[in-house]
């Protein structure tokens, strides 16, 4: 069931908290004492809503390298997670969806039950919903009845597409639909906990700054054709599942695959299209129109040709400005309208806009605005391709040591190019944004790093912050 797993990881959370053996606002040091103090409180609250600021688990082995078996773990990952000394952001700054929450709170399930966390799941879920072919698999060597395998369409051609990813409370769900459409019922007409339960569950969560996000406990929360609505997706080798619930219809879907074909996602917004009816009042789409068009020609594009170029954001987002026909573009695809002389919004949205800072010999940057963001996304003007020396690109050739993650990456020159390389990957070409900023072909794990250096503007180290992947420390040993 890939994700799936986690609305039952939630909802034994819930059940724990009625029974009064954990809050959801307790620090989970108490639980597990054994993380490490970021200098900032996690909450359980916290794993919850995907707003602990911890890395996802799988991409910190992808950049370290799983174990010799090619499996990734409960026991692998949380020998990683141990490691960890950094976030990615303050506890309750943002949203950013990490399978590590909730292989953490599948452990704090252990702990205050005093049961596996299988066992718990299946006590107090499985059984009263009569779940009877749901599993937890803890040991990836289990043999697991009727079970469908994996595959990937490579070019018509079906191949298999091992799982090697075997966690607990972020998956390891095996069911069936006729289970799973007990678990949607229990959504609505629960037997296992009651609605002040499912109340909870389903309970979005809320950032620092007060903002609402749409997920909850698990699970999102929006609404969809006018009424509440209830999803989560999963994705993991070739299998692809979605489940969608409208509780207050009493109604809900599921859909599984697995030949690797993402097209499932939308076989569940099609079933609703027919079988949901639609009460929501719908806004009008604002296409670009001719007065939009005719406003976008610039009268004076001198101003505009200094915020023309490359542009790069703290997590390694890339955008590019260009003056085509007069008129001012992102990414050569996305028509700019000009509000003032530094701000320029997108057709059909005044409240999406770029807003520009600095002239002349000054940083030039640019804030992207949007409502639906916590926060503007900043971005920094750079030169994409720096062409430097021998001499000064020899600088940044070196070992570079994780201790977080205990793996070397190194830098080398090779005929006037900088290359990542690494037992574990082939090597990767490295991009230079500017003095400061790597950008690499390991994408998506690897693809943007920011050099670390010295009072005295020696190289020290560099910064791995890739999407979802943020302040990850390589020091330079030699």
């Amino acid at each position: 069931m890939c994700s799936l797993a986690k609305q039952f990881t939630g909802y034994a959370i819930v059940l724990l908290a009625r029974e009064g053996k954990l809050s959801f606002d307790d620090d989970i040091r108490r639980y597990l004492p054994w993380m490490a103090d970021f200098g900032h409180k996690i909450t359980i609250r916290n794993l919850l809503n995907h707003t602990s600021g911890i890395r996802d688990e799988g991409d910190l082995a992808e950049i370290a390298g799983i174990p010799a078996d090619g499996m990734l773990t409960q026991a692998y990952a949380l020998d990683v997670l141990k490691r960890q000394h950094t976030l990615n952001f303050i506890p309750g700054e943002k949203y950013s969806y990490s399978n590590s929450n909730y292989i953490l709170l599948a452990e704090i399930v252990k702990i205050a039950s005093g049961q596996s966390f299988p066992e718990f799941v299946a006590n107090a879920i499985f059984k009263p919903l009569a779940m009877q072919n749901s599993h937890i698999v803890a040991n990836y060597t289990d043999l697991i009845k009727a079970r469908a395998a994996s595959y990937l369409n490579s070019g018509g051609k079906y191949e298999n597409d091992f799982q090697n990813t075997y966690v607990l409370g972020a998956g390891s769900l095996f069911s069936n639909m006729d289970d799973m459409a007990r678990w949607v019922m229990n959504f609505y007409s629960p037997k296992a906990g009651d609605l002040k339960d499912i109340e909870q569950l389903t309970e979005r969560g809320k950032l620092n700054n007060g903002k609402i996000i749409n997920y909850a406990f698990g699970i999102a929360v929006d609404s969809s054709q006018g009424w509440k609505r209830l999803s989560h997706i999963g994705s993991l080798a070739g299998y692809r599942t979605e489940i969608v619930v409208y509780p207050d219809l009493k109604t809900g879907f599921l859909v599984f695959g697995n030949s690797g074909n993402n097209e499932i996602y939308s076989k569940v917004d099609q079933l609703a299209a027919l079988f949901i009816p639609d009460i929501g009042k719908h806004k009008v789409a604002q296409l670009l129109t001719q007065k939009d068009s005719a406003a976008a020609f610039l009268k004076d594009t001198s101003l505009v040709h200094s915020f023309a170029g490359d542009y790069l954001a703290e997590d390694g987002n890339q955008r590019k400005f260009s003056i085509i026909n007069g008129r001012f573009w992102v990414n050569k695809r996305t028509l700019l309208i000009p509000e003032t002389a530094t701000t320029f919004y997108l057709p059909g949205n005044r409240a999406a806009k770029f807003t520009f800072h600095g002239t002349g010999n000054k940083e030039i940057s640019a804030d992207f605005i949007n409502p639906g963001l916590t926060a503007p996304v900043h971005f920094v003007k750079l030169t994409k391709g720096l062409q430097l020396p021998d001499e000064e690109l020899q600088t940044y050739a070196g070992n570079y040591y994780c201790p977080e993650l205990d793996c070397h990456y190194h830098i080398v020159l090779k005929e006037h190019q900088l290359w990542f390389t690494n037992s574990l990957h082939p090597d990767a070409k490295i991009t230079l944004m500017g003095r400061n900023d790597l950008l690499s072909s390991y994408d998506p794990f690897f693809y943007h790093s920011k050099i670390l250096r010295s009072p005295e503007r020696e190289i020290v180290g560099f910064e791995l912050n890739s999407d979802e992947m943020m302040h990850l420390k390589f020091n330079k040993i030699q």
